[in-house]
């Protein structure tokens, strides 16, 4: 069994980085973050955290740190919960795809590694009700094309006998992340579905993503495409009700699709496609899910 110590996390100061090098340096490794954020919290609470303050969508001296990590977990990516101008499409794209490259690129070839990119279950497209497993076909619109891509890049370090491993994220539920975007609204009484919140609503809990991804990296052998959603699959109008439940709170106050169209844009019909993706190589690879509803996790979640 080879002995992991070192481990690089991209994006170390977003809403999952944070949880995933926390987990790992209370599990007695050293961790190196590397993001745009000109310091880490961790650089004072932890000796074993060491802060790269870089742009990963340029090559640079961060890239000095992957050859010595035994695990690279890519989590670099601009927040896709913006407008999206010509511009900032190119800064989606470019903050994924340069980033995986320039990885994939300072990796020596011969050393025993693992690396854990992202990728998002977005890569289907719309897919009404069709159920979403691994080998399903990809999708054709902007963001499946922008994971395609990305998944494409980090899969290229198995030509340097790399194990890669593709976590393909629903959405990720927590203190913070998509969940500071959705409550506001329900505590001022007017939360409900989007649309006629028919579509599939894939999601995982962050404590599962946190589990699932230590479950990836102690099985060393473990490797592949790896749908991160859980296991209890739900509409998006019984998610809100979920949501609404939770923070005891209506649900009954639906976003009409043409005004989610007309205010976000081709974000906002990103936002009414249904994904019904299992985590089909999770649960037959063994991993034990803590979170096996919806009602659960956002329980916790509100505690």
């Amino acid at each position: 069994m080879i002995n992991y110590t070192k481990v690089l996390i991209t994006g170390a100061s977003g809403f999952i980085g944070k949880r995933l090098a926390r987990c790992f340096l209370l599990n007695g490794y050293h961790v190196v973050g590397i993001g745009t954020s000109p310091s880490h919290p961790f650089s004072r609470e932890f000796k074993e955290f060491e802060w790269v303050s870089s742009d990963t969508t340029i090559e640079g001296a961060w890239q000095n740190h992957i050859p010595g990590s035994d695990i690279i977990i890519n989590l670099a990516g601009r927040n896709i919960f913006r407008y999206w101008t010509k511009k900032y499409k190119k800064a989606i794209y470019d903050s994924r795809i340069l980033t995986t490259r320039h990885i994939v690129n300072a990796i020596e070839k011969g050393k025993t590694q693992k690396l854990l990119t992202t990728s998002a279950v977005g890569i289907y497209g719309d897919c009404q009700e069709a159920l979403l497993t691994e080998e399903r076909a990809l999708g054709n619109d902007f963001l499946a094309k922008v994971c395609r891509d990305w998944e494409k890049e980090g899969i290229k370090a198995r030509e340097k006998k790399v194990k890669v491993a593709v976590m393909r994220f629903g959405v990720v539920l927590g203190h913070g992340g998509a969940l500071s975007l959705m409550t506001p609204a329900f505590k001022l009484f007017v939360g409900g579905p989007l649309g006629n919140g028919q579509h599939w609503f894939p999601w995982i809990h962050i404590a599962d993503l946190e589990k699932a991804v230590e479950f990836i990296v102690e099985n060393q052998p473990l490797e592949g495409i790896f749908n991160f959603t859980g296991p209890g699959l739900v509409r998006q109008k019984e998610f809100a009700r979920a949501l609404g439940r939770t923070l005891n709170r209506p649900a009954f106050m639906p976003a009409p699709s043409f005004m989610i169209k007309a205010i976000m844009g081709e974000l906002g019909s990103s936002l009414l496609h249904s994904q019904r993706a299992v985590p089909k190589n999770l649960i037959d690879s063994g991993y034990p899910f803590l979170f096996l509803d919806v009602d659960s996790a956002l329980k916790e979640c509100a505690n």
